[in-house]
């Protein structure tokens, strides 16, 4: 792989949630790389200290339930105590759910799913947005990413809960990006075909195979390449681009 750009991200406060491992560390580290200092939200605590121990002082942990309203305030609160502002947010933080059918689906692996998926996504932005906005002579700024999922806009079989929620997150990007169109707060989602992280170990060997199939480029995406994308569109570079979707699926997407 080429030598990534690099853009500048001196004096930025970065939140990456799911940060202590796969993608959203993988973002994590692309950023500090530029400058930021980021704060990892992340329900494990080990390996939110283990994460840390690789990135290094410009990294901060806090332990935190997306899916908790009241978790999610206190991160918050611990958070600012790092970094004066939260400049950039990404959400990260995703599980795959069973692979089974929607008739034999278990509803309360649906509801986790959507717990953390889409309910989590929701609240950090509930959450974030309103600091972005009060930023910048309150003319606001900021850069809000979501990890959707190609599945999202294709519905991958036995993956309904993981396919939903992801074109639910693709949903509320649109929708927050219009909303906070008219300041410098940019919201955008990017949707991966599949990238091999830990999650994998989530899903039946079957569905990996079915997953990789789908793939024109006959091979699964890195988190490095994942974080490139994730780096331009936390950079000032991104100036016109707002509620948008941005593929990275190796051929994948058809629309």
């Amino acid at each position: 792989m080429s030598k990534p750009a690099q853009y500048d991200f001196s004096g930025k406060h970065a939140v990456i949630t799911g940060g202590a491992a796969g993608i959203g560390e993988a973002c994590a580290a692309r950023l500090i790389g530029g400058g930021a200092t980021v704060t990892l939200w992340d329900r494990d605590a080990k390996s939110l200290k283990d994460a840390q121990a690789r990135l290094g002082a410009s990294a901060h942990g806090v332990q935190v339930d997306v899916s908790d309203e009241h978790s999610v305030a206190q991160a918050v609160k611990a958070t600012l105590a790092f970094g004066a502002s939260i400049d950039i947010l990404v959400n990260s933080a995703g599980i795959t759910g069973p692979n089974v059918t929607v008739i034999d689906y278990p509803v309360d692996e649906w509801n986790r799913v959507f717990d953390i998926n889409v309910r989590g996504t929701f609240l950090t932005c509930r959450a974030i947005a309103p600091l972005m906005k009060q930023a910048n002579g309150g003319k606001g700024y900021g850069r809000i990413v979501n990890i959707a999922s190609v599945a999202g806009k294709e519905g991958n079989p036995n993956a309904s809960a993981y396919s939903a929620s992801k074109a639910a997150v693709m949903g509320l990007t649109k929708s927050l990006g219009k909303e906070l169109a008219s300041t410098e707060i940019k919201v955008n989602c990017i949707t991966p075909a599949a990238v091999k992280t830990g999650m994998f170990a989530q899903m039946t060997q079957q569905h990996i195979d079915f997953m990789l199939s789908k793939i024109p480029m006959n091979r699964f995406g890195e988190v490095q390449e994942i974080a490139n994308l994730v780096a331009w569109l936390s950079s000032d570079e991104v100036s016109f681009s707002t509620g948008a979707v941005f593929d990275i699926s190796g051929g994948r997407a058809t629309y």
